[in-house]
């Protein structure tokens, strides 16, 4: 009987795990002799419930529409395996009837949207795709960060709304009417922007005061940081990007005797959270502690606290899972 690691690498053997814990897949997923980026992120329990998915923008596009039947395959399914065989099953079906919509577009549709680029601004377009049909725009909020916006048209554009690619930790809809112009469309993304303004400000912050060990390359949609304490410890750190001042979940890594005197202070502590002050002064005063920043420590000390916090991981792990290591005897 095959391990669920073969039965992973036979049904999807681009998609490679990126850590010792194997909670974080990379690669991509063939379908149709065309190659999808997929990257898999798991809870530390490995539970696939609560896994998260990040898809290339032309995943996404195929995808759109799906989601909720993805959503469902990821809660029933058992294993890893198991929700890759359903996720290319239902990723064929989509492949399959986007070409029998797909319709070559009439003449003014071209013409329509060139107007509609040219009234936007040829300096707003990042990428347009060979037939007109995908394109993304760029836009600055009002901290200067900059953000894409990535829209699938439909061949009777501008009847119908394009399909819209956004890197939110929220979902983001359009508002449409068939007068409604690519100009619209950007005037609503500046609104959404400005919507996540205190959550990007917050995630910003953690990025640039705290030494942040996950993710490596965090996306804009990211809502986790896990971020060093110290003393070979760490704490995993969910955001709630609607209420990014509030106290967020917090997961501590490390070995008990440093981790117990953290989670008792959190717990006593939590009357200190001032949802004025920003999350990461509230989370120094709530420990009772300073963070270490990136600049102050080396690749040969990181790569020794990734073990370290692996290793306490694993030995957690194996404690709640007794079943697991004997089957691996």
């Amino acid at each position: 009987m095959m391990s669920e690691a073969e039965a992973l690498h036979r049904q999807c053997p681009q998609l490679l795990p990126q850590n010792r814990e194997k909670t974080i897949y990379d690669g991509f997923i063939t379908i149709q002799d065309r190659d999808f980026r997929l990257r898999i992120i798991l809870p530390p329990d490995a539970k696939l419930k609560n896994a998260r998915l990040q898809c290339s923008v032309h995943l996404k596009n195929v995808l759109y529409g799906y989601h909720q039947i993805v959503k469902q395959r990821l809660q029933h399914s058992c294993d890893l395996s198991s929700f890759i065989l359903e996720l290319k099953t239902i990723l064929e079906n989509a492949l399959k009837n986007r070409q029998e919509l797909y319709a070559p577009p009439p003449p003014q549709y071209y013409s329509c949207l060139v107007k509609d680029i040219e009234n936007l601004g040829w300096d707003k377009l990042v990428f347009v795709d060979s037939e007109f049909s995908t394109i993304q725009l760029k836009v600055n909020d009002s901290a200067g960060r900059e953000h894409q916006i990535t829209l699938q048209l439909k061949t009777n554009y501008p009847l119908e709304p394009p399909d819209c690619v956004v890197d939110f930790p929220v979902p983001f809809a359009i508002t449409w009417t068939p007068q409604s112009s690519l100009i619209n469309i950007q005037k609503q993304f500046m609104a959404a922007l400005d919507s996540m303004k205190e959550f990007w400000d917050v995630m910003d912050e953690i990025d640039k005061e705290t030494w942040v060990l996950e993710p490596e390359n965090p996306t804009r949609n990211a809502t986790t940081r896990r971020i060093a304490i110290g003393n070979n410890v760490s704490v995993n750190i969910e955001v709630d990007p609607r209420h990014p001042k509030m106290l967020p979940e917090c997961y501590f890594l490390g070995a008990d005797h440093v981790v117990t005197p953290l989670r008792s202070k959190l717990n006593n502590n939590i009357h200190l959270w001032d949802p004025e002050n920003n999350l990461l002064e509230n989370l120094k005063n709530v420990l009772e502690i300073d963070f270490p920043v990136r600049a102050s420590t080396s690749k040969s000390e990181k790569r020794h606290f990734d073990l370290i916090s692996s290793k306490r991981w694993l030995e957690a792990y194996s404690a709640f899972h007794p079943e697991e290591k004997n089957d691996r005897k």
